[in-house]
């Protein structure tokens, strides 16, 4: 598990899932893309998480697993906004359907 904070770059709402793309800056001051694996964009629509609900350049926390390969790719569970209002990514991680 890993806590990532950034900007939200793109948003690709494809089957069978969707991808964000956050940029993380790092503490040398470089910044990284990584992509977050969401849920179907069906079921974000259900849970009522739009492309209207978080438009590019929100910053947030993702709550997530990294990939088994070490790559800047993630399985996203939850982001977690400025506010502190959580929208569940309805992935495969483990709570991602907002189970606690």
């Amino acid at each position: 598990p890993l806590q990532l904070r950034g900007t939200l770059a793109k948003w690709e709402m494809v089957n069978p899932h969707s991808w964000f793309h956050l940029n993380v800056k790092n503490p040398d001051g470089t910044v990284v893309t990584w992509l977050i694996e969401g849920g179907s964009p069906n079921s974000l629509i259900r849970m009522g998480v739009t492309k209207n609900t978080l438009p590019i350049g929100t910053e947030l926390v993702v709550d997530a697993y990294q990939a088994r390969d070490g790559s800047n790719k993630v399985v996203g569970r939850n982001f977690v906004l400025s506010d502190g209002s959580r929208l569940f990514l309805g992935g495969s991680a483990p709570g991602a359907s907002g189970d606690k």
